[in-house]
């Protein structure tokens, strides 16, 4: 919202030298948030003064361009001065807008003399566009009789310097939409006299009788509708420049008058106006939903299909206006409009802010609505458009008022009066409390409690806590002291948040980057991870209100999120990288959720509210996801690069999984988004907790990562719930190692990780370690049999071993293989 500093004058008795910048931190200490600062026309200087052409001969030139030789008187100070215009507009007699040379007009253009066309242009005529108060440029500003004489300051006339405050207006201050409310919190600010230009016009003359006649089939969505009715407008009456400048510094275009007029009160009040050309009129106005199959082509000349929720103003033909959006073109004011029927309706939030999305159709009008407007100003500001058409448009007020409805009543609160106090932690006594809230228009009786009714204007107080912020408000925001709370003794984190903080120190030790990235996914991230129709991970929350339409589901995956940092990366140069996420998943199961109970907000919910609201939630495991690609390791001078492969995801896993105290085991399996047979199973005593591998090579091009990517996910929580009190210190044993190397032939489907655990089993307690080294399928081998070699090393606490012990581990490790899996020793 851009307000005008003049304009705000009209309505509140600021000082004279207050300055724009401090009326602005005036205005952020009570609750209204600064956008910006500007100073129209601050730049404008020297004689720019009102002139009359006296004569504007006409000039054709060689090269085909006509302009004309005017003389411009530009008063007793100035004298008459010769300036060439090219502008087709100008006339003699006519009152324009000179910048004799030595003026600086917006923008920082300075107007010098200077020859052209045959002739020393001694000056410029000026168009809105060279003074900033509009776009027009085709032709020169010539102001109407009685604007003003020749050489009077054209700065002032024009209005051309001014102050203008924007504020960014949150959801729960639409009162200040418009200047009335910033005026009122201005005086409240300040301590200065407040005069509501709502209440000056609040009497209507003859309320008794009926103007046009008006039907409201939704008397929910909108209670109050008031019309009032023009006759013998002047169509071609110009809009006043103090209007038309206003209109201008408040971020609107003027148009006409009649437009200007409605946009001005809107404005000025808050209360969105519209105007009918009466003679397009048929029947009464009707307020009504929109039926099936109709249609409306609004003032955007956009033909519109109508929701059935949409909420209309229709007359005997159907939909003229989508009510407090948009009006529609079949009763648009035109040039020719002589008759004006002044709607002023009161439009419930909710239908109206779901029609501006709905059609995409966002307006100065729904952003009131949408927001809460003060329901009883429709009488007033119906009688305020009425008087400033018949004032600058000529024309009479057609007797009678059409009134439909009335305001929905106010419900008190109980509050405390001392609550503000206990709240904001400032000495507030119970008078102090009831003289703030009364300075912000509520009504207020009764002491203990205090019985309050909030003003029409506000709709966000509903609670008695909104009523603490205002008597905060007026207080003062800077008076709430500053006490940092007192840190209960024996406390720091907790375990899962110990482990956490523990498990990406890990990561970062392994080379991973930890990224952050939201929880959303659509359909289409799930269709290019592959998986099947029926896959678990496809049965997502969808919710109501997303950042995203593309996105409008919460994870349960991380996958897509990380494959998406990973092909930002790429589409930035970065060919390897080793990224990590940790982020919780949503996972709803197969039973509905229950409803989530309303819990109140003036106390603490109840043990079994707070039950119910846990009950209402997804399932939110904390996973671990791994992304790999490009090469681990560089080429230098010590060898070639290394490649990340699916063997480095699973050893990320483990060396996290071994920093925590857990042995987890991988197994051969196949899941969708991974390569088949390039996909292992994560297991932590026999329970599965994820699965690491390469990645599907559809996968990695549907993303636009490279070839052969790794991927990793785990269940974090899993992994932490495994994970010992105390991981204990490794031993270490002095004595010497034995080592053993043995080749063993398997079939061909047999896990290399079920030989490994046969050969530990066997080995019992003087196995050390070991590690497959070696995967060997040819012609030594049988067809449809493999061959795993693996590195053995032995070593006892106490002793060196002797080799006779040592072959006797080594055997008895070999049995155990061949009874568990059919293993042999490779001849």
């Amino acid at each position: 919202m851009q307000v005008p500093v003049s304009w705000l004058r009209d309505h509140v008795d600021l000082p004279d030298r207050l300055a724009a910048a401090e009326l602005a931190a005036r205005l952020t200490a009570v609750g209204l948030k600064l956008e910006r600062l500007t100073a129209p026309g601050a730049e404008v200087a020297g004689p720019l003064v009102l002139g009359r052409v006296m004569s504007a001969e006409l000039e054709t030139h060689s090269n085909g361009k006509t302009t004309r030789w005017c003389q411009v008187d530009a008063g007793p100070e100035h004298g008459q001065h010769g300036i060439v215009c090219g502008a087709q507009n100008v006339d003699a007699g006519d009152l324009v807008v000179v910048a004799l040379p030595g003026t600086t007009l917006p923008g920082g253009m300075p107007i010098a003399a200077r020859k052209t066309y045959g002739h020393i242009s001694d000056g410029m005529i000026c168009s809105d566009r060279e003074l900033g108060t509009g776009s027009d440029h085709q032709g020169i500003l010539v102001l109407p009789p009685g604007s003003g004489e020749p050489g009077d300051d054209a700065a002032e006339v024009l209005q051309l310097r001014d102050d203008v405050i924007e504020f960014e207006i949150n959801p729960d201050r639409a009162y200040a939409l418009s200047v009335r409310g910033v005026a009122r919190d201005a005086g409240l600010a300040l301590g200065v006299a407040f005069r509501d230009p709502a209440e000056a016009d609040a009497a209507l003359t003859d309320a008794e009788r009926a103007d046009y006649p008006v039907e409201v089939e939704d008397s929910d969505a909108c209670p109050v509708f008031v019309t009032r009715t023009v006759t013998g407008f002047d169509p071609t009456a110009p809009t006043p420049q103090w209007m038309a400048r206003r209109i201008q510094l408040a971020g609107m275009r003027p148009i006409a008058l009649a437009v200007d007029v409605t946009n001005y009160v809107m404005l000025e009040l808050g209360q969105p106006i519209h105007g009918y050309d009466r003679g397009l009129l048929q029947g009464p106005i009707v307020v009504r939903r929109a039926r099936p199959g109709e249609r409306l082509r609004t003032l955007d000349n956009v033909e519109r299909a109508l929701d059935p929720e949409d909420l209309l103003i229709t007359d005997d033909r159907g939909p003229i206006g989508l009510a407090g959006v948009m009006g529609g073109e079949s009763t648009e004011i035109g040039a020719d409009t002589t008759a004006i029927v002044i709607e002023a309706a009161h439009f419930a939030a909710v239908p109206v802010a779901r029609c501006a999305r709905r059609h995409r159709l966002g307006s100065e009008a729904s952003r009131r609505f949408e927001r809460g407007v003060d329901p009883r100003l429709p009488t007033v500001a119906a009688q305020r458009v009425a008087d400033l058409l018949v004032r600058l448009g000529g024309g009479v007020v057609e007797p009678g008022v059409t009134v439909v409805g009335a305001p929905p009543p106010i419900p008190s609160i109980e509050v405390a009066a001392d609550l503000p106090a206990r709240v904001t932690g400032i000495d507030i006594d119970a008078d102090t409390a009831v003289a703030a809230l009364r300075a912000v228009g509520c009504e207020v009786s009764g002491s203990t409690p205090l019985t309050v009714v909030p003003p029409s204007w506000r709709p966000d107080i509903t609670d008695p806590y909104d009523l603490v912020e205002e008597v905060a408000r007026v207080v003062g925001y800077d008076r709430v002291p500053s006490v940092l709370p007192a840190a209960p003794a024996g406390r720091g984190h907790t375990r899962a948040q110990r482990l956490r903080r523990w498990v990406g120190q890990l990561l970062a030790g392994a080379g991973c980057t930890e990224v952050v990235a939201l929880p959303f996914v659509g359909a289409a991230d799930l269709d290019a991870l592959g998986l099947d129709a029926d896959d678990p991970l496809r049965r997502a929350l969808r919710l109501e209100n997303p950042l995203s339409s593309e996105r409008p589901m919460l994870a349960t995956t991380l996958a897509p999120a990380l494959l998406e940092v990973a092909a930002r990366n790429v589409g930035r140069g970065q060919s390897a990288w080793a990224l990590s996420l940790l982020a919780p998943v949503f996972l709803p199961g197969t039973e509905p959720l229950p409803s989530a109970p309303v819990p109140p907000v003036d106390s603490r919910p109840t043990d079994d509210a707070l039950k119910a609201l846990d009950a209402a939630l997804p399932a939110q495991p904390r996973h671990l996801a791994v992304l790999l690609a490009g090469d681990r390791h560089p080429p230098g001078w010590w060898g070639p690069a290394s490649s990340s492969g699916w063997a480095d995801a699973i050893a990320v896993v483990r060396t996290v999984a071994n920093g925590l105290g857990v042995e987890v085991e991988p197994r051969s399996a196949a899941r969708r988004p991974w390569h088949p047979g390039r996909c292992a199973e994560l297991l932590v005593d026999g329970l599965a907790i994820g699965h690491a591998g390469e990645l599907h090579p559809r996968v990695c091009a549907g993303f636009g990562v490279p070839a052969r990517t790794s991927y990793a996910e785990l269940d974090l929580d899993a992994l932490l719930a495994a994970a010992p009190e105390v991981v204990g210190a490794p031993e270490f044993s002095t004595m010497p190692v034995a080592k053993e190397d043995v080749a063993l032939v398997v079939d061909e489907g047999v896990a290399a990780a079920d030989v490994a655990a046969a050969l530990r089993s066997g080995a019992r307690a003087l196995l050390e370690s070991l590690r497959l080294f070696d995967v060997y399928r040819g012609d030594q081998v049988p067809a449809g049999r493999k061959s795993l070699a693996f590195a053995l090393r032995f070593r006892a606490s106490d002793r060196t071993l002797t080799e006779d012990e040592t072959a006797a581990a080594r055997d008895a490790a070999v049995a155990e293989a061949r009874a568990r899996t059919g293993a042999e020793p490779r001849a």
